[in-house]
């Protein structure tokens, strides 16, 4: 039986990215950290979640986790230990901006069980990190790296995002060339995503700004899977590389349907049938736990056939026909001959031992296979 994930919400931030959309607030007073943590225990807490087995992974995502003092993660950790039984096997991460963090601190979260960094680069060129508003440097990514490996950090997931305005298939190559120097055990990649609402789409609309290219950002993709490939990262997912062994525990029980729990302002979560979410504005959050103990606005059940095949093929193991069968009592191919053959003439899927996945040319355009089963 899979065990239970924990993903924790921290909102707080030094400043806010011009292209993000996610929940998160400008750190503006330690009081105002205390009260969310404070609010964010007592959540975890009044929890009434039956579980079947004890967490295996917990994951402090955001916003930037890094802002927490130890004491405070260590209150965290010890609420979550006592609620869903954690151990030493237990994945934890903790999701880390570059200057947000000193050798002491990372020294300290590591004592506490963290034992794995997602560490938040996207990009070591500073004109780049300016437009994107990150309030850090190249130098700082860099010396980061340095102080996470120092306290004893084997296990560091870097992110970078592609297909930035502007940006050169040269700048991409340069960015890979740092990574791969750095030698990290994961890396993430993102495609640039222009959220209405942000400063950056703002910026975009206005003519400040160029819009991306998405057939160089392609390039840049495929780049990126020559140059991982021949440096010993596995893709196991569309976005996710990894050594061997490495992979993302926590993020990969999201697409295999493993049960999550998430806690936190905008927080979802999974039981195996619902997702449902937490209030998106962290001052309603930390009221709605005062005053109910609760702060869950959204529930919805799910299209898990639906759901199975859009999030299995983002693996590079793709979807196995027996185990669709199983689950669903129909055959995979029966079920979506059209859609199967419409694929496999366009070259975007293959079906080999019993598994269908995408191709690498399917990867590019996987928005597109998704919507054939959604």
């Amino acid at each position: 039986m899979p065990g239970t994930g924990v993903y924790l919400h921290i909102p707080f931030c030094r400043s806010r990215c011009s292209y993000c959309d996610f929940a998160t607030d400008v750190y503006r007073s330690s009081g105002a950290v205390e009260r969310y943590v404070a609010a964010l225990i007592s959540e975890i807490q009044n929890s009434r979640i039956d579980i079947e087995s004890a967490a295996d992974t917990v994951y402090f995502g955001g916003g930037t986790p890094s802002l927490l003092l130890p004491q405070q993660v260590e209150r965290i950790i010890e609420v979550v230990r006592d609620r869903f039984g954690i151990s030493v096997d237990t994945e934890i991460t903790m999701e880390m901006n570059p200057a947000t963090v000193t050798l002491e601190s990372l020294t300290a979260y590591r004592s506490l069980g963290v034992n794995r960094a997602s560490f938040g680069v996207q990009t070591f060129d500073d004109t780049a990190l300016k437009l994107l508003a990150r309030g850090h440097n190249a130098d700082d990514a860099r010396n980061t790296f340095k102080l996470l490996r120092e306290a004893g950090f084997d296990n560091i997931s870097l992110d970078l995002i592609a297909g930035l305005p502007g940006q050169t298939l040269g700048q991409w190559e340069q960015n890979l060339d740092e990574a791969l120097s750095l030698s990290p055990e994961h890396i993430s990649l993102y495609l640039l995503e222009i959220h209405q609402g942000t400063p950056l789409a703002e910026q975009i609309r206005s003519g400040r700004q160029t819009r991306p290219d998405e057939e160089l950002a392609a390039e840049m993709y495929e780049m990126m899977l020559d140059r991982l490939g021949a440096a010993g990262y596995a893709q196991y997912e569309i976005s996710n590389f990894s050594l061997p062994g490495r992979e993302s525990r926590h993020n990969s029980k999201y697409w295999t349907l493993d049960p999550v729990f998430g806690f936190g302002v905008s927080a979802h979560s999974f039981d195996g049938r619902e997702r449902y979410a937490n209030e998106r504005d962290t001052a309603k959050y930390v009221e709605m736990i005062s005053s109910s103990g609760i702060a869950e606005i959204k529930r919805e059940a799910v299209d898990l056939c639906s759901e199975y095949i859009f999030l299995g093929l983002r693996l590079d193991a793709g979807i196995e026909m027996e185990d669709f069968r199983n689950r669903f009592g129909v055959e995979f191919t029966g079920k979506y001959e059209n859609e199967i053959a419409s694929l496999l003439e366009s070259e975007l899927v293959e079906i080999d031992d019993d598994r269908i996945r995408l191709t690498r040319f399917g990867k590019l355009y996987s928005n597109e296979v998704f919507a054939y089963f959604v």
